[in-house]
């Protein structure tokens, strides 16, 4: 009877509803059922909604508090002391026999919003028991006052709560692994069965706009979300209006569908510009604007961009006044200013009554998740840049994977001087932080290398991500505690040198977690993160993602790597056909993304970076890793830049050129200190520079860098 009226009580209450019972059923009679633990209401929910009398392992000294005992009388009690080992053996002997047991393999109730880490102990006791694991994602119970998240989310009384059952499933182990070697892999396997929960049963099934509405319906109207040199606060009242305006400006000069050039700096505007576009499906293409005038037109012809909205006063500033008149002597290039003149006070109003009623209207007219989010253009490091056409689910889907992985929540504050043409600047530096209520300050500009610790000092920012070569500029410039307030700093988009990892260890107590994607994958496949983090490696691939390791001559143990999972793009825009889609495939059939890198994935998932297929030089008839070479160099000589291509060679079929600011820089050096690596993996020729090539983006122009070498030695 108790039973009944709390189930009654708690519906009530926080309309509490329970998906995956045909899963309940289907796990058999030996179950262990792991779930989440995010508030002190996480028993009562499961001992009242789940079918049968279930059975709780518990602390026994929690299990004492007087205040749980009557809501125990609704279950059963396993009393454990984890401080003996006897009573996890004792849980292996109690579920070899018929029962439905909860255990919360965190321990203890998140303190940061996210998963804690995940006790090997728990795997262990599915492992040896041979129980039925039953993952359990109970959401939406953070945010009441029974959560120990005061201060770091937005507390309510009563939010809608879920309980989501996943299909069973069982630990399986190599039956010849014995001791702590099966207990961690064990665990490992446990906290990638609860990982994969938390990513499965994330709403990414959905438009980015809409995931903005339900941010703002967790962190609250006035939650402050973005900020840029204006020091004007925005919040999702603002950003939500805002985008409304100028999306309803946008709609009369553009069509449904069309891909609409974004010529424009990182600050709030630009945000508004594309939620804006994105609310009337509209896609939005992010120029790259360091390439001049004449790859921004190469750009808009393989999207088919007809129209390119700007600023004066971007123009003014960036001095892009001559690339900006090229421009719209091809296309019709917009300017905010003009267009903002044209939205009366009326058009203001409209908005903010939209804004205020975005339930209502929204739900009717929004797209599809597959449809188009945004269009970005490859680097072109390696070639012609090509067009990147993500959905939005593969936005979302990859912040879910991430957040997984790595806590973060509404009190932290991006430092985001990536531009939005950038993947990591746009969906992991802009879309990222807004969807999940944190707060990101735009900076326009990665290369203001003294000015940015200084803004990371001033407006309390505790994450960055950025690239090797940027990092490495900070880290030499910055005073000491500029970084005081850094809780991640995650590198990717080119590797990270081991100077640069020990500068930010050193000097700033920092651990770098490097990090692997492209803008292909939305943009993160694998990442270390502070509780899964192995040097030499660019972290385990991300929950969701399938792998597969192309076999390359030449090559032991390593592979091309083909990836497949949700965070994959929709497709191409390619030069030679434009505006015409081409969906990712490969030799593992459609829907998979070749890489082109050449990489290890050990038993745990970790990727371990050997280069490009294209940074392969085939010298005498040995395979000879450039990315190898080049990370030798840079140990020799770290405090200048190197880059090594191949040219062609005669005799040996091809050979290694080092382009180096390294001064005096020669062979017979090298060699000697360079100690026990075979000579076919060195350098022979050198051309000292004062800069190597490289992109805007921070990453090595490997294009340039070989047409310089060819120059050179032609």
């Amino acid at each position: 009877m108790l039973k009944i009226f709390l189930r009654w009580l708690l519906t009530f209450l926080y309309r509490i509803e329970v998906k995956g019972l045909d899963n309940y059923k289907q796990a058999g009679d030996r179950v262990l059922i792991i779930a989440n633990h995010s508030s002190f209401l996480d028993p009562l929910i499961l001992g009242v909604f789940l079918p049968d009398r279930i059975t709780f392992a518990i602390n026994s000294h929690i299990a004492e508090l007087w205040w749980l005992r009557p809501f125990l009388r609704l279950s059963h009690v396993f009393r454990m002391d984890p401080t003996h080992p006897i009573s996890l053996k004792n849980l292996i002997h109690f579920l070899q026999k018929p029962s439905k047991t909860v255990i919360f393999p965190e321990g203890r109730i998140t303190v940061t919003g996210s998963m804690m880490k995940i006790y090997d102990g728990t795997g262990m006791v599915a492992d040896k028991s041979g129980a039925t694991i039953l993952p359990i994602r109970i959401e939406g119970a953070q945010y009441t006052h029974f959560s120990r998240l005061h201060r770091i989310v937005r507390l309510r009384f009563f939010p809608k709560i879920a309980l989501q059952i996943l299909p069973p499933t069982k630990i399986e182990v190599d039956k010849d692994l014995r001791g702590k070697a099966r207990r961690h892999v064990s665990g490992l396997i446990l906290t990638d069965i609860m990982s994969n929960m938390m990513y499965t049963t994330s709403h990414y099934q959905q438009t980015i706009f809409s995931a903005m509405l339900d941010a703002k319906k967790i962190h609250g109207g006035k939650h402050r979300v973005a900020e840029d040199l204006d020091r004007i606060p925005v919040s999702y009242n603002t950003l939500i209006t805002r985008s409304i305006a100028i999306g309803n400006a946008l709609k009369k000069i553009t069509a449904k569908g069309e891909n609409v050039g974004v010529y424009l700096p990182n600050n709030s505007k630009t945000l508004n510009v594309v939620l804006g576009l994105q609310l009337h499906e509209r896609v939005p293409a992010m120029l790259n604007y360091s390439i001049g005038a004449t790859g921004m037109l190469s750009a808009c012809h393989t999207a088919k961009i007809t129209t390119v909205l700007t600023s004066h006063r971007f123009i003014e500033l960036g001095k892009f006044a001559e690339d900006a008149h090229t421009l719209a002597e091809n296309i019709n290039l917009i300017y905010l200013e003009d267009l903002a003149k044209d939205i009366s006070t009326i058009n203001k109003l409209t908005a903010l009554i939209q804004a205020k009623t975005t339930h209502l209207w929204y739900p009717r007219t929004q797209c599809s998740p597959d449809s188009p989010a945004v269009v970005l253009f490859t680097s072109g490091s390696e070639g012609a840049p090509k067009g990147v056409v993500l959905s939005h689910k593969n936005i979302l889907a990859n912040h879910k994977q991430i957040s997984a992985r790595i806590n973060f929540n509404a009190q932290d504050t991006v430092l985001n001087f990536l531009p939005m043409f950038h993947s990591f600047g746009f969906s992991v530096g802009t879309m990222l932080p807004i969807m999940n209520g944190m707060t990101t300050f735009f900076y326009p500009s990665p290369l203001h290398y003294s000015i940015i610790p200084e803004m990371a000092y001033e407006t309390n920012s505790s994450i960055i991500f950025g690239t090797n070569t940027f990092l490495a500029a900070y880290g030499k410039k910055a005073h000491p505690y500029d970084f005081f307030n850094i809780r991640y700093v995650v590198a990717g988009a080119e590797k990270l040198h081991e100077n640069t990892r020990q500068l930010w260890a050193d000097k700033f107590g920092i651990r770098i977690l490097e990090g692997y994607g492209a803008t292909e994958t939305s943009p993160v496949a694998a990442v270390n993160t502070p509780m899964f983090c192995k040097n030499g490696t660019v972290g385990r691939l991300m929950p969701g993602m399938e792998y597969k390791l192309e076999n390359i001559p030449g090559i032991e143990n390593a592979g091309k790597l083909h990836l497949y999972g949700e965070n994959i793009m929709q497709g191409y825009l390619l030069a030679d056909n434009p505006g015409v889609l081409v969906p990712p495939h490969s030799i593992y059939g459609d829907g998979w993304y070749d890489t082109g890198d050449i990489v290890h994935v050990d038993e745990e998932r970790y990727v371990s970076i050997r280069g490009r297929s294209k940074r392969f030089a085939k010298i005498a008839g040995e395979m000879v890793s450039l990315t190898a070479t080049e990370q030798l160099i840079n140990e020799i000589w770290p405090d200048a830049q190197h880059v090594v291509v191949c040219i062609p060679d005669e005799r040996k079929g091809e050979q290694l050129i080092l382009i180096t600011t390294q001064e005096n820089a020669n062979s017979k050096e090298l060699i000697a200190l360079a100690k026990g690596v075979s000579s076919i993996n060195l350098p022979k020729k050198f051309i000292a520079v004062e800069k190597v090539p490289v992109l805007a983006t921070g990453k090595i122009n490997y294009i340039a860098a070989a047409e310089l070498a060819e120059a050179h030695f032609s």
